[in-house]
């Protein structure tokens, strides 16, 4: 159902079973790991995108996710919303 590298591939599935019998296969809780070590810092610039910054890093534009998991970020844009701040960039592998 996900794209392979995507962030809930290696996320279990589960299911449930409505009253009516129907069986509803489902994706667990996916846990945000904690930060680990990271490839390098990234300082945003003005007109930043994530999935520009993602390709430069990882060279795929979909791996936007890490940097969000790296930084902790909850609404994806805020990690480009200000220039300057600095960007922690996550190995690939975590």
């Amino acid at each position: 159902m996900f794209a392979r590298g995507s962030r809930y591939e290696g996320v279990a599935d589960a299911s449930w079973v409505d009253p009516a019998g129907r069986e509803i296969v489902y994706k667990r809780l996916r846990l945000v790991p904690p930060p680990g070590p990271a490839v390098q810092g990234y300082v945003v610039a003005r007109g930043d995108r994530l999935d520009l910054i993602a390709f430069r890093f990882y060279r795929d534009p979909e791996q936007f996710w890490r940097l969000c998991d790296g930084n902790r970020a909850m609404r994806p844009d805020d990690l480009v919303a200000e220039p300057g701040r600095q960007l922690i960039v996550p190995l690939a592998g975590r």
